[in-house]
Formats: C-alpha cells, sequence, structure tokens
C-alpha cells in the first residue's frame, strides 16, 4: 500500500477500535451505530469521485475500509452503499448522478437489488436478503439489463443467524424510474468487495487465536507452545495470506469468482479452528468467536454460495 492508503487504514482501525461497539450496534432499530457511519464516510471510503461531492477516493481505498470493518465485525452500510454508487456510475446518467451521488458521498444509506447469476429478474416482486433494505432511503434495483431508482414498496427487516449483517426483504410494486444501463461488472464489483471484508475478518480471527493460546495455560505450559497447535495455527495463517492474495488479483470476471469461493471457504476454516481452539469459551454468548463463525457462514452465501460460482467457474474456463 502507499503511505496514503496507510494513513487511511490506520485512521479507520483507530475509529473502529475507540469508537465500534458491535453488540450495541445490533441492538438499535436499524442495526448499526450512526455516529460511526458518520465518522466514516467524513473519512471519504466511498468511491465516489469529486464531481459528485465524494473525496475521490477509489475500489482500494473503499477495500481498505472494507477489510478493517471485517476486522471488527463493526455493523455497516459501507458495502450496500458502495454497490449503489457503483452501479449509478456505471449507469451513464449524468443527471442520476448528480442528483444521488452527494446525497451517498454524505452518508445517505443507498442499498441495491439485483440478480446475482446476472439473468433476468423481475421489478414486480418480491426481493430477498437485500443490504440493509429496510432503511436505506435510495433504493436502486436492477432487471439485469437497465438501472432503476425504486419509488415505492414495503420492507421489512429479515432476521437472521448473523446480526452484525443487516439484511431485508423489499415488496416491489412496479412502480421505479429508469435511471440507465445496468453494468454486469457490478456483480465482480461486488464479490471483489466483499472478499475484502473478508480477509479482515480471518486476519482478526486468527489474531485472536494467536493472542489467546499465548494465555491459556495446560498441563503447566501455554496452549500456543504445544506442537500440534502451532500446526494448525500455521495453516490457519496460510489460508489468511493466500485469501489476501486472491482477493487482491479480481481483475476480471474469473479472478472475482475465484476470491469468492477461496475467501468464503479460507474464512470458515479458520473461523472454525478459531471456535475449536478457544475451546468451551468460544461458545459463550459474551465470547466473539461465535460473532465470527456467523460471519463466515452469512458472507459465503452473500452474492452467491461457492458451490454457485464454482459452477459458474466451470463454464468461464471450458
Amino acid at each position: 500500500m502507499t503511505p496514503e492508503q496507510l494513513a487511511l487504514r490506520d485512521a479507520v482501525r483507530s475509529l473502529l477500535t475507540k469508537h465500534s461497539d458491535v453488540r450495541a450496534a445490533i441492538e438499535t432499530p436499524h442495526g448499526y451505530d450512526k455516529d460511526v457511519w458518520a465518522r466514516l464516510t467524513d473519512i471519504g471510503v466511498l468511491p465516489i469521485p469529486e464531481q459528485y461531492g465524494g473525496s475521490g477516493a477509489t475500489r482500494t481505498e473503499t477495500h481498505i475500509a472494507l477489510e478493517e470493518l471485517g476486522r471488527t465485525l463493526t455493523p455497516s452500510p459501507l458495502l450496500a452503499s458502495t454497490l449503489a454508487a457503483e452501479a449509478l456510475l456505471a449507469s451513464g446518467n449524468d443527471e442520476a448522478c448528480a442528483r444521488l451521488l452527494p446525497r451517498i458521498a454524505d452518508g445517505t444509506v443507498a442499498t441495491l437489488i439485483w440478480p446475482w447469476d446476472n439473468g433476468p429478474a423481475s421489478l414486480d416482486g418480491t426481493a430477498r436478503y437485500v443490504l440493509d433494505g429496510d432503511h436505506a432511503e435510495i433504493l436502486l434495483a436492477s432487471d439485469g439489463t437497465g438501472l432503476y431508482e425504486i419509488e415505492s414498496g414495503a420492507r421489512q427487516h429479515t432476521p437472521t443467524m448473523d446480526q452484525t449483517r443487516r439484511l431485508a426483504t423489499v415488496h416491489l410494486d412496479g412502480r421505479e424510474t429508469h435511471l440507465g444501463r445496468w453494468s454486469p461488472e457490478i456483480r465482480d464489483v461486488a464479490l471483489a468487495a466483499l472478499a475484502a471484508e473478508q480477509v479482515g475478518t480471518a486476519a482478526r480471527a486468527l489474531e485472536l487465536t494467536v493472542e489467546y493460546t499465548k494465555t491459556r495455560v495446560q498441563f503447566g505450559k501455554p496452549i500456543g507452545s504445544f506442537q500440534a497447535l502451532k500446526h494448525r495455527m500455521a495453516d490457519m495463517h496460510v489460508l489468511v495470506e493466500t485469501a489476501r492474495s486472491a482477493a487482491g488479483a479480481c481483475t476480471d470476471e474469473v479472478s472475482a469468482a475465484v476470491a469468492k469461493v477461496y475467501c468464503s471457504e479460507a474464512l470458515f476454516k479458520v473461523a472454525a479452528e478459531m471456535v475449536q481452539l478457544h475451546g468451551g469459551i468460544a461458545i459463550t454468548w459474551e465470547h466473539d468467536a461465535h460473532l465470527y463463525l456467523k460471519r463466515a457462514h452469512s458472507s459465503g452465501q452473500l452474492f452467491g454460495s461457492p458451490a454457485v460460482h464454482l459452477d459458474r467457474l466451470s463454464r468461464l474456463v471450458r
């Protein structure tokens, strides 16, 4: 990373260290800390050009912020708002960009409903598992060919196992405004962004596990000194670093699908090992290990499961 990107990482990490309280955030009516979100947008992590009121951050800067959010499991509308902003920028509609992007840059929550498999979709029906869909003020949708601004529709929060990820069900009634074209590349943008977040989650799960094994004493020694556990943590380290490489190599449709598959599976394995190596304390409500395991499960299914993308890869590389 450049010095500027390192400074951004440190700024976001400092913000989350001082102000992020995951358990308090998930108990709020909207599922995230509005003050933390406002501070995050002030730092300038959304990929919105300066001409539309943004900081000029690129996807790389957004991925840095997402990785830090993944480390702490901080609930945040960043992923949803990023995808909405990217869809607007790809729509070719300057008027819509000038009208909506400054609001998103200022912290107005936006989200995007889109067919994850890039097939056709209806704008008159029920959309499930919409990121931050119950409280987003800007609601965009695609039918696979065009991008639309949704004018109305009933919404309801969808309770999930992973309380750190806010999902909703949105009932579309067919009332929308056409904004422009839909770019199939948004799917790859989404997969790359999610992979960055997953790397942060896996890296922090490893760190917490190593720290715990240095302090947990069994048979008169820290359990981290046992060779068998050293091997397991070394395997976790390899998974984290190879996932980081996969996430950083998203340049096209194939590499984005690879990142989705590999980072999802790596995070699940690391989180599962975290629970195993923490022992009984990991399954208590007060400990965070179960939150990391739940995030691993939910992230693995978001934007299509690894099996879905493996099937897609089998067709792409023929």
